[in-house]
């Protein structure tokens, strides 16, 4: 019998990317099987994401954008098409990645899931009292009442009175932020000055741009008298007057006092997320204090009054998400069954993701980068489609040993139900289950960008790649620990879901607290460690400045350099800076224009006249050691330590900082590449480069194997041994066995996540934590060794 031939639509079963050539991918062509699960591995910088998220991602995501109309690709981002020859056999790409959620301080878990809103429905339908719709549940949307009149025409003129009412569930007195805010009136002012002296301190009321034009023109004060010689009624025109319609040189405009006006335009937003001049004043100027009207849940009375069983929202939202979903789970109301259901569905899915430890009102701007990814994956696990690419960025950050496991099945599923799933991963037992492995390499940077390797697990093992040699190792316990010189105790922490946790972390040696995720590790030492003086807390957070910050000018290595060029050609150092005189004027040193499209999104092409170089032609011409600045700044960071350390370009002070980028294992990044391109891991290594050169004290390190090849933990274990050995105390949050079998002091938090964690389970020496083994941790680090 003749075998049927395949029908043309089952033949595209792969993905084809060929000359590839996205940022370091020299000339990539690869194969992917779809419907399978494939990892790419290599060491930091070797071109993974730029192969996964910057090439593949990025085109499917282009493709569907440009299937909307103008007017609604005007609200995407704008995605140019990446440098590669051929794309083929693309599919929708969905990415979960681990950028922070929305900064935004309205955004709950609940709100940035769907839980949330089904749990107003379910409360606007069978709460009692009933007061409203789902609105008349939220902390998102005000009561506002209205009523006026309006013409008719129906043959005859006459008015009609109407009035318009919307019941919301935000609490009046907070606004829905759960807090209030309490102003320091001498940061705002210096009472000894008027205005015309200067005497607000707000940043950007100054009396010589608009602001004082409108302050001369309300006539509420007399803005040449010194302000504690204002009478009350001035003072209050002053800071609290409620919105006026005033003439200001003929046009109208709208005044109102100092305090709601710093409300609207400052604390409407994340302090995170704020320009660092704004976030300083409000951290001196404005305390926050939970609302007392709504004890923090963000809600008005009629709200909070509205009940299920003697439980209302706000308390539901409260509740840790596992004790939640057991609660829903014993609601029998047939009336709203799909609705239990599908939220059902989605707390489960928080369980079994690893997050039930948290609740619904839990602020999202303040999730983990690895508690976010997995806070995304929520809406997918759930989803009917298939034949989707998911595309996953180190989804087993932030969990520990045991947890991998659970996140490992999930991967497997969204497989099963016939998705394409790309995975960018570093751990071993996440590699295990790869059904496809392409190894990228085989160094970094320059160094790297071409396939070594792709396959199986099997064949990777045996390949002799970089990943392949150290993919089975294995760090062994230290035979001896350093003795501790002293102790920091903690009593008493209640962070969180810590029950009030007395510890003593030992100062001298390498500490490493550990526990499953939710367990209270990061609010035992962000909450009770890192406040105190003398530490220094080195995160994955974003760093704090514009597009044009880079390693160089963030390290303070640009500062020597620049020196050096002028005193070898006679000329000023600002001219060797992209932000000051040297800048190219076309771009203003950005080296990219900025094109305003109007409706549609913006582009940005790379400046045509110093063709991304980002200096004018004649500074260029000046050189140190035969290259010029841009070429410098250009040098991945190993090279740029070979370059200063000996000859004409010999600057000690720049070796010294270039020897800490290599130490910390960002040898391959350029000192120009912008601050926005790294990746929280990478992040993390260049803060803590810039504290390698602090004398002693206590450093705190949160995670920093995040994103570090098999290879490069070698180094970072030697490199926290360099600091210990010079006098810092080491403090690191973290799950690689690796880092506790190397620790001298293991604080183990648990047993479980939530309300179900929050106490020290174990504390000692790695080899007491495995002869224990009545711990997750030790069980699974006796298994890692081999004990």
């Amino acid at each position: 019998m003749a075998t049927p031939v395949p029908a043309r639509a089952d033949t595209h079963d792969r993905i084809r990317v060929h000359g590839a050539r996205v940022n370091n991918l020299q000339d990539v062509s690869i194969e992917l099987p779809k419907r399978r699960l494939t990892v790419f591995t290599g060491v930091s910088g070797s071109g993974k994401s730029s192969l996964v998220f910057g090439t593949i991602a990025a085109e499917s995501q282009r493709l569907i954008n440009e299937t909307y109309s103008a007017f609604v690709q005007g609200f995407m981002p704008t995605l140019a098409r990446p440098e590669v020859d051929v794309l083929e056999g693309l599919t929708t790409a969905i990415i979960v990645d681990q950028e922070r959620m929305g900064a935004n301080s309205r955004s709950t878990v609940g709100t940035a899931t769907d839980a949330n809103a089904m749990l107003r429905i379910l409360f606007s339908r069978l709460g009692e009292p009933h007061i409203g719709s789902p609105q008349a549940y939220s902390f998102n949307v005000p009561t506002v009442r209205a009523s006026g009149a309006i013409a008719v025409d129906q043959g005859h003129k006459r008015a009609q009175k109407v009035s318009f009412e919307q019941i919301g569930g935000m609490c009046a007195r907070c606004e829905g932020m759960g807090r209030v805010t309490d102003f320091d009136l001498t940061a705002l002012y210096d009472d000894g000055k008027s205005l015309e002296e200067g005497a607000l301190t707000v940043p950007g009321y100054t009396m010589d741009g608009w602001y004082g034009r409108i302050f001369r023109a309300s006539g509420l004060f007399p803005p040449d008298r010194p302000i504690r010689e204002f009478t009350e009624k001035q003072l209050h025109g002053l800071l609290y007057q409620e919105p006026m319609r005033i003439k200001v040189e003929g046009i109208n405009v709208t005044y109102e006092g100092l305090i709601p006006k710093i409300q609207k335009s400052f604390l409407s937003k994340d302090v995170d997320a704020m320009q660092p001049h704004i976030r300083a004043f409000v951290e001196r100027a404005i305390t926050f204090q939970t609302c007392p009207e709504c004890d923090g849940t963000r809600l008005n009375e009629g709200a909070r009054a509205s009940r299920i069983g003697g439980l209302n929202i706000a308390d539901a939202c409260a509740m840790q998400i596992t004790d939640l979903a057991d609660w829903v789970r014993a609601l029998d109301e047939p009336s709203v069954a799909p609705l239990l259901t599908a939220l059902r569905e989605t707390l489960d899915s928080f369980v079994e993701i690893g997050l039930g430890y948290l609740s619904l009102d839990r602020p999202s701007g303040t999730l983990s980068g690895g508690e976010a990814q997995r806070t995304k994956m929520i809406r997918h696990l759930g989803s009917s489609l298939t034949d989707v690419t998911y595309v996953f960025d180190e989804p087993t950050v932030g969990l520990h040993p045991h947890d991998i496991a659970r996140m490992n099945d999930l991967l497997l599923r969204l497989r099963d139900k016939g998705n394409t799933v790309l995975v960018v991963e570093h751990k071993p037992e996440a590699i295990a289950i790869a059904d496809h492995v392409v190894d990228l390499g085989p160094g970094a940077g320059t160094a790297g960008g071409q396939v070594v390797f792709e396959g199986s697990v099997e064949g990777l093992r045996a390949s002799g790649t970089l990943t392949g040699r150290h993919l089975d190792d294995r760090a062994s316990l230290k035979p001896e620990v350093r003795t501790p010189t002293g102790a920091i105790e903690i009593r008493g922490a209640a962070t969180h879901n810590l029950r009030d946790v007395d510890v003593d972390v030992p100062l001298g040696v390498l500490v490493v607290v550990t526990g499953v995720a939710g367990s209270g590790k990061s609010s035992l030492v962000h909450g009770s460690l890192a406040p105190l003086d003398g530490v220094v807390t080195v995160d994955q957070g974003a760093i704090k400045g514009s597009r044009r910050s880079n390693p160089a000018t963030y390290t303070g290595l640009l500062e020597p350099i620049r020196k050096a060029f002028a005193k070898a050609n006679g000329v000023k150092p600002a001219l060797f800076s992209a932000n000051s005189e040297g800048a190219c004027p076309v771009c203003n040193g950005a080296g990219v224009v900025y094109t305003d499209l109007g409706m549609m999104a913006g582009v940005a092409t790379t400046c045509e006249v110093c063709e991304g170089k980002r200096f004018q032609a004649e500074v260029l011409e000046y050189t140190l050691g035969g290259k010029d600045i841009s070429e410098v700044l250009a040098m991945p960071a190993t090279q740029a330590e070979q370059f200063f350390a000996a000859g004409e370009a010999r600057i000690p002070a720049a070796h010294a900082v270039l020897q800490r980028l290599v130490d910390v294992g960002l040898g391959y990044v350029t000192l120009g590449q912008p601050l926005t391109t790294l990746s929280g891991g990478e992040r993390q290594r260049l803060k803590l480069a810039t504290h390698l050169g602090d004398k002693g004290g206590v450093l705190v390190l949160d995670e920093p194997t995040t994103g570090l090849h098999l290879a490069d933990v070698e180094n970072l274990l030697g490199l926290l041994d360099r600091l210990v050995d010079a006098g810092k105390s080491v403090v690191v949050i973290e799950h690689h066995q690796a880092v506790m079998a190397h620790a001298d002091w293991i604080i183990d938090l648990g047993p479980g996540a939530g309300h179900d964690g929050g106490r020290v389970v174990l504390e000692g020496t790695p080899a007491d934590l495995v002869a224990d083994r009545s711990t997750l941790t030790g069980q699974h680090l006796a298994a890692y060794v081999g004990a």
